[in-house]
């Protein structure tokens, strides 16, 4: 992955900052963690216009977007307050998975971990209901 431009990077940045603040959250203890993500978004801002997620593995990343499901802040994280990358966390650095069904992977792996600022945040919370029967039809 090319480096991305230092605006590309500070565009993010300061993305990040303005959704955590909306979503009650804050980014992982860890700077090296929080970097590399920052780094990835960047490179995809530049080279799709976009902020797809650096954290997973799309065979076509163009195609991808017409979907936004992976555009960062993704929809796991404005449905669940959930985030995959580990980038938008709570103050002990875990994701939130209070949200999500009890089956998930993230509540598999975390436990219960409640939304430490619940009046924020999951701006698409509606859509949890339709977002659950997609993922119980990919996985019957």
């Amino acid at each position: 992955m090319p480096q991305p431009s230092e605006k590309s990077i500070q565009k993010i940045r300061k993305f990040i900052e303005h959704y955590c603040e909306k979503a009650g959250m804050q980014t992982h203890e860890d700077s090296s963690i929080t970097d590399s993500i920052v780094v990835g978004l960047a490179a995809n801002l530049e080279e799709l216009g976009r902020p797809l997620c650096p954290c997973r593995f799309y065979p076509d990343k163009k195609e991808e977007l017409k979907h936004r499901t992976w555009v960062c802040a993704c929809d796991d994280m404005q449905i669940y307050k959930y985030c995959h990358c580990m980038l938008f966390v709570t103050p002990e650095g875990l994701p939130v998975t209070e949200y999500l069904p009890e089956d998930h992977e993230g509540r598999k792996t975390y436990g219960l971990i409640k939304d430490p600022t619940p009046d924020k945040g999951r701006s698409l919370r509606a859509h949890a209901e339709a977002r659950e029967k997609e993922r119980q039809e990919r996985h019957s």
